[in-house]
């Protein structure tokens, strides 16, 4: 068997990790895999590079993806998916396997009307891909969200301020909930939870009454204040699969704060920051268990499904199951918003 692999979307750590997984487990089963480059830029434009056991020596800490990344769509551009599918046959790959996030794995999905045998492992640090317990990448996001509002609580303890960080979380706030929580900010703001800035100016007050002069504050960049219409964008221009660029709702708060506080209100957007660096070992782990799955399940012939992770255990779930919706954070979680307020 002739496997092909591309890495798509923004990038997480673990990548690596489960591309070496693949071509260990691969080679242990006589599969032979070779890597697109550039995401699905790669079977479009013939993008090809063999991955073999000395290609994948010593990438298993390493951050980001050996074989690149890219937001391209085949579905958005003129003869795109065709393009694809002469590029799979032209290669003999009997079975493509697609890390990413919803997009990265959707435009796999569609493939199937094509021909294309495809199989997903689910890569977002948002943790917002139905179907599985976890992504890849989103451990390791967690580990620096954690340990920044570590570094901030020192800063806001010395100085007497409110600090707000805005991490990633375009529809679900698992990072803003649970760095929140892990890091001990005093308020945390999901895009599942509309938020109202007189009631954050309120709770930052009591604080003060109990003598604790400083606040932090974690909010998603999904989150939404209940004064506007929508999410706040940084960029007005729609992606390749129709996202538009979120960013500043942390700035929006800071300023109205601001305002009421009648003192500075620090920002700190840790942008790529969170989803850079060395992968964490839990993240390390899973992506080995998926690649490995992913092989297995291309062996048993079961192709348009994602590796998910349910419990202790790896299982196929269908793509179409999967995609086309975000997963929030379930309700039975949301107390811990407000767990010490």
């Amino acid at each position: 068997m002739r496997v092909g692999v591309l890495t798509g979307g923004g990038d997480s750590p673990g990548i690596n990790a489960a591309l070496r997984s693949i071509v260990r487990f691969g080679a242990k089963n006589n599969v032979e895999v070779v890597g697109f480059l550039e995401g699905w830029r790669g079977p479009m434009e013939d993008l090809v590079q063999p991955m073999t056991l000395a290609d994948v020596s010593g990438i298993l800490h390493i951050g980001g993806t050996v074989l690149g990344s890219s937001r391209t769509n085949p579905f958005n551009e003129p003869g795109g998916p065709e393009m694809v599918v002469e590029t799979v046959r032209g290669n003999a790959i009997d079975c493509l396997v697609a890390i990413g996030g919803d997009d990265t794995m959707g435009v796999a999905h569609r493939l199937a009307d094509y021909g294309i045998n495809a199989i997903g492992i689910p890569q977002t640090i948002d943790n917002d891909i139905a179907g599985t317990d976890y992504s890849l990448g989103f451990f390791s996001a967690l580990e620096a969200i954690t340990d920044a509002l570590d570094r901030l609580h020192t800063t806001a303890a010395s100085h007497h301020r409110a600090l707000i960080l805005e991490v990633m979380g375009r529809d679900a706030g698992w990072l803003s909930l649970m760095g929140g929580v892990a890091g001990g900010a005093d308020v945390i703001l999901l895009p599942e939870l509309p938020f109202d800035v007189d009631s954050i100016y309120q709770q930052i007050k009591r604080r003060a009454l109990l003598k604790k002069r400083f606040s932090i504050v974690i909010v998603a960049e999904g989150a939404t204040p209940a004064a506007l219409e929508g999410q706040v964008v940084h960029e007005a221009e729609a992606d390749a699969f129709g996202h538009m660029r979120l960013g500043g709702v942390g700035q929006y708060l800071a300023n109205q704060l601001s305002e009421r506080m009648k003192m500075p209100v620090r920002v700190t957007n840790l942008a790529y920051l969170q989803r850079g660096g060395s992968p964490a070992p839990f993240d390390r782990i899973l992506a080995t268990r998926f690649g490995a799955a992913a092989i297995e399940f291309a062996l048993e012939r079961t192709f348009d499904v994602m590796t998910a992770l349910h419990g202790l255990k790896i299982e196929a779930v269908p793509l179409a199951d999967a995609l086309g919706r975000p997963r929030p954070v379930p309700e039975g979680l949301l107390y811990m918003v407000d767990l010490f307020e």
